[in-house]
């Protein structure tokens, strides 16, 4: 009997192990669970008598163990492979060139309309009986194209009658890790680096594997080791064996490896006396460095770099210009057609009139003059990753020059990875976003997608939340705003609402009662945060270095556009930041259409006011408020509406495994706690030049403005590393 029993608490505990690892959240959107639908399961495994699968290429054969994995665990039964019969129904994957000519010609012309990486999802006959043909013009596409085949029944879709073509409208779809050689990662939320240079090159973690599997099903192809904040020793040959290994791990799964290079490299590590772009050691320097990773790493993608930027060393350091700096290195790749990727993130010191103005003004002259290997790297908006900015001005300001995306995936101004807000939302609001530089219809996303100035060299890049955490992103839902950037890196065009349907249905549930809810919580969660943030057009008001909280007092520190007092501006008149005719005058950076609406107070969407606008607190806004009443409701909406996700969230419980919606409930309650926190704080601040009661409708805080200004976070994690 005690045998027995014992028994039976050993099986216990094996369901009890495996259930936790199954719902940690390790395995992302790719858990491939049983399909439940009795229906469907037939149809599935109608659909699927065998496997006939061509090639035997490493990203074929990553290819077949995705397909035995995900078959396995949806169909709870193996698939056999065979070689191509006639008599049954079956799934043909395969490139292309490996296809009968019997199959060939009934995909001939959807194959004509692919780009490089683009896929075919057909359903054909042949003879008596269908089969599903899964194929490309390149391996890696047809990894692709499985992935995308295996989310559809994830998704519990038909199967049974397909036709999808369907190609990447970006080249260069890119992750960049602002990971440091230490392990430690600036505005990193989510534990240490993933990359441990200690044990590099000769052990390879299983995490490397499944980071690229995770990267290549949603289509990310490219990855940036090291922070932009860049460390020169990751150049010498000691680390690239290291990246060597990495880039051997990743290349069956069609991801590149790119690095970023500190300018001053020739001298940190090359010996040389200077960095002078155009001086003619330095520029051997840089081709012989190059050629030595070309020769570890045949397919490198190239450098990414950070110049003149937040104390980075650069081209200005020697009188030279971000076209000598850039084309320099672009010469030492373009022989391996490798690219640079220069960032356009700057801003100085000695021009404090307006940090937004500064990125245009030093590019925009310079435009058709960089190499054609080089692409320009702007941030979606012109200060910083902020909750709401109008999209950057450059966007459709250079139509000589590529232009790629720089999202950031991590929550540095978002709330970490303690807070949920659904990134893609403010992605898509970026992307189509109007620049009207050649009428209207001129959206952001056709600037970056080429289509607006036929450009052939495209991409985006997200700067990552990803650490080695055992869910990868510190919150379940952080896997949503990667998964999110990968959807709309492959397709900038996609809805927010489309990529949350899918992560939710790949990552949790088929249910709808579970989808309706959630899926309407995670599209209104960043407006959320927005509210109890930056509400009408504030920004970077954050408590200074970590960005951790509120911080909009701050008014100390030794450049002036690093203080939260200049972006606000608040004192007894009024709040906002003037940029106008009468004001710094950004609004001439942007099209006249846009120049003239954001700039009039009858056509200004009040999303945007206080960024444009300096006005008064009994300014009256269009509900009938004035501005001082309709911010405190707006930090209380932002509250409230937190409050209305707890509760939804814990009305979810039924639907999902007990370890996630504890974390999630968890996480939910210090959002609220520290939504609060934001209203109270930056309500109590405002008040002191106001001089005007709380409105009715916002709770009163309990604490006073001395004791949120007297919080200090020493250790609060993502902190930007000092070399």
């Amino acid at each position: 009997m005690k045998q027995k029993k014992y028994l039976l608490l050993f099986i216990a505990f094996l369901q009890l192990s495996f259930f936790t690892y199954a719902s940690n959240g390790y395995d992302l959107w790719l858990g491939y669970r049983q399909i439940e639908n009795e229906n469907l399961l037939n149809e599935y495994v109608n659909t699927l008598s065998y496997i006939h699968l061509e090639g035997d290429s490493e990203t074929l054969k990553v290819t077949k163990k995705e397909l035995i994995k995900g078959l396995m665990a949806m169909l709870g039964k193996n698939v056999p492979f065979k070689n191509l019969e006639n008599s049954t129904n079956s799934l043909i994957v395969a490139n292309s060139k490996k296809l009968s000519s019997s199959i060939l010609e009934k995909v001939n012309d959807d194959l004509k309309e692919l780009n490089k990486d683009g896929f075919i999802i057909k359903t054909i006959r042949i003879g008596k009986n269908k089969h599903t043909v899964i194929t490309s013009n390149d391996d890696v596409g047809v990894l692709y194209g499985v992935f995308n085949f295996l989310r559809l029944m994830q998704q519990n879709k038909s199967i049974t009658n397909l036709s999808i073509v369907d190609s990447p409208k970006l080249d260069v779809r890119m992750l960049n890790h602002w990971d440091n050689m230490d392990r430690t990662v600036e505005r990193g939320f989510a534990g240490f680096s993933l990359w441990n240079w200690h044990t590099l090159p000769d052990y390879i973690d299983q995490r490397y594997i499944d980071y690229a599997r995770a990267n290549a099903s949603i289509g990310i192809n490219g990855t940036a080791l090291t922070n932009v904040n860049a460390n020169a020793l990751v150049l010498t040959p000691h680390y690239l064996e290291k990246v060597k290994a990495l880039a051997d791990v990743f290349r069956p799964y069609g991801i590149k490896v790119y690095l970023t290079a500190r300018f001053s490299a020739p001298i940190e590590i090359g010996g040389l006396d200077t960095a002078d772009p155009l001086n003619a050691d330095v520029q051997e320097w840089w081709n012989n460095k190059t050629k030595e990773i070309y020769d570890l790493i045949p397919d490198f993608g190239g450098f990414l770099v950070k110049a003149n930027s937040e104390g980075q060393p650069g081209p200005q350091n020697y009188n030279r210009n971000h076209v000598d700096g850039a084309n320099m290195m672009a010469k030492s790749l373009a022989p391996y057609k490798g690219i640079v990727m220069w960032r356009a993130f700057v801003y100085s010191e000695h021009d404090s009139t307006d940090r937004a103005k500064q990125a245009y003004s030093e590019f925009v002259p310079y435009d058709g003059q960089f190499l054609d290997n080089v692409i320009v790297q702007v941030k979606n908006g012109a200060i910083d990753f902020q909750p709401r900015e109008p999209f950057h001005p450059m966007f459709g300001a250079m139509p000589k020059t590529p232009l790629m995306m720089e999202f950031q995936i991590t929550k540095e101004y978002l709330g970490f990875a303690t807070h949920l807000a659904f990134l893609p939302k403010l992605y898509e609001e970026v992307l189509s976003a109007d620049t009207y530089r050649k009428g209207k219809g001129s959206t952001v996303a056709k600037v970056i997608d080429g289509s607006l100035h036929n450009k052939k060299l495209t991409g985006m890049a997200g700067v990552s939340n990803i650490g080695n955490d055992i869910n990868w992103t510190g919150h379940p839902f952080g896997q949503a705003d990667w998964y999110g950037f990968g959807r709309l890196a492959w397709n900038p065009h996609l809805s927010a609402e489309s990529i949350a349907d899918e992560w939710i249905r790949s990552t949790f549930s088929n249910d709808e009662k579970f989808i309706g809810p959630v899926k309407k919580m995670m599209l209104e969660s960043r407006e959320m945060v927005v509210n109890y943030m930056n509400p009408l057009g504030l920004h970077h008001i954050f408590d200074t270095g970590h960005h951790y909280g509120p911080g909009p007092w701050v008014g100390n520190l030794s450049r002036p556009e690093w203080n939260p007092v200049y972006y606000h501006k608040a004192d007894e008149n009024g709040i906002g930041f003037d940029r106008t005719e009468t004001g710094s005058n950004a609004l001439e950076q942007y099209a006249p259409e846009l120049a003239a609406m954001w700039g009039n107070l009858d056509t200004c969407p009040e999303i945007d006011l206080l960024w444009f606008h300096h006005l008064a607190w009994d300014y009256t806004l269009k509900d009938g408020n004035t501005l001082w009443d309709g911010m405190a409701l707006k930090y209380q909406k932002g509250v409230d509406d937190v409050q209305n996700m707890v509760t939804t969230w814990e009305a979810m419980k039924p639907y999902i495994d007990s370890q996630r919606h504890n974390q999630v409930s968890m996480l939910l309650k210090i959002q609220l706690k520290e939504a609060k926190w934001w209203r109270n704080a930056c309500m109590l601040y405002f008040q002191t030049f106001s001089k005007m009661d709380f409105p009715e409708g916002m709770e009163k805080p309990d604490k006073t403005l001395e004791h949120y200004k007297s919080l200090k976070f020493p250790f609060a994690p993502g902190i930007r590393p000092r070399w």
